[in-house]
């Protein structure tokens, strides 16, 4: 079954939402409530905030739900990525009580399959095991009793 996925855009930047990826962390609109608005629909309102403070708020998409790219750029038809050197080094990881594993700086995933992608900003990944979205957290924890 295809991911659903909503552009929204201001003519400078386009915000794209992943809903089946969205472990509805809360961040976007707690930190953005301008631009990002679940009461309200359309819930993304691209005139609410700068490009840059957009992005800024994408940036710290916990489940990578929302990406972004430049429009200038559209026609790589690519989120936006961070280039991360291999002298790069994770400076923050929080594990979280109950929750998922938090990395919080850009960082490289390299999946089984081999596939490498490259997360910006904060990155929420599974540790109880029950995420559909895995290696991500989908917030499956919530639900399935994991006690950390």
């Amino acid at each position: 079954m295809p991911v659903k996925t909503l552009k929204y855009t201001n003519g400078e930047v386009t915000v794209v939402w992943k809903p089946d990826a969205c472990i509805h962390s809360r961040i976007c609109w707690t930190g953005l409530r301008e631009v990002f608005d679940p009461s309200k629909r359309p819930w993304v309102n691209m005139q609410g905030g700068t490009t840059q403070q957009i992005i800024e708020q994408v940036r710290k998409c916990p489940s990578g739900a929302l990406s972004y790219f430049l429009n200038e750029q559209e026609a790589t038809h690519e989120p936006q990525t961070a280039i991360v050197s291999e002298a790069s080094e994770i400076l923050n990881i929080q594990i979280k009580p109950n929750g998922p594993i938090l990395i919080e700086t850009d960082c490289r995933i390299t999946h089984g399959n081999g596939e490498v992608e490259i997360k910006k900003g904060r990155t929420a990944l599974c540790r109880c095991g029950g995420s559909a979205n895995k290696p991500y957290c989908d917030g499956s924890h919530k639900t399935n009793g994991f006690e950390g």
